[in-house]
């Protein structure tokens, strides 16, 4: 199973050091592709076929790390490769929400697009620990 983040813009500092953290860390259990696209209708174009496609949308099922472990699993057992969409400042606008498979919420709160993608991989990374029986999430 691959998984695939799509993005809206370049991250930038001060993001760039925790992304890239996690993103080594994640790769050594779950490789992560990163594909940063210059605005929200440059998505569609750039979906994997027959992909999970989930977009990060704060209207969407809120999910606690033990349950991105179930969910990261479930992904596993279906064998399709994941596509996470993140939206710029201003979401993804409804004719690409209509092109995702499911939406998840990384809480009620709304944070910088940027911060979104680094929770995402810490929660993809402590998910992939949890499944892993490794020391990390308490």
């Amino acid at each position: 199973m691959k998984v695939s983040l799509i993005t809206v813009g370049k991250a930038k500092q001060p993001f760039l050091a925790p992304d890239a953290h996690y993103r080594k860390l994640l790769g050594r259990h779950q490789p992560v592709e990163v594909v940063e696209v210059r605005d929200e209708m440059n998505i569609e174009g750039r979906l994997p076929e027959r992909a999970h496609v989930v977009a990060l949308d704060r209207g969407g099922k809120a999910l606690s790390s033990r349950g991105w472990a179930n969910w990261l699993q479930e992904r596993r057992i279906d064998a399709r490769d994941v596509c996470f969409l993140i939206g710029g400042r201003r979401g993804l606008p409804p004719e690409v929400l209509d092109l995702v498979d499911e939406r998840v919420s990384l809480g009620p709160q709304t944070m910088a697009h940027q911060l979104a993608r680094v929770v995402l991989l810490e929660q993809l990374f402590r998910a992939t620990k949890i499944l892993a029986g490794e020391p990390y999430h308490h």
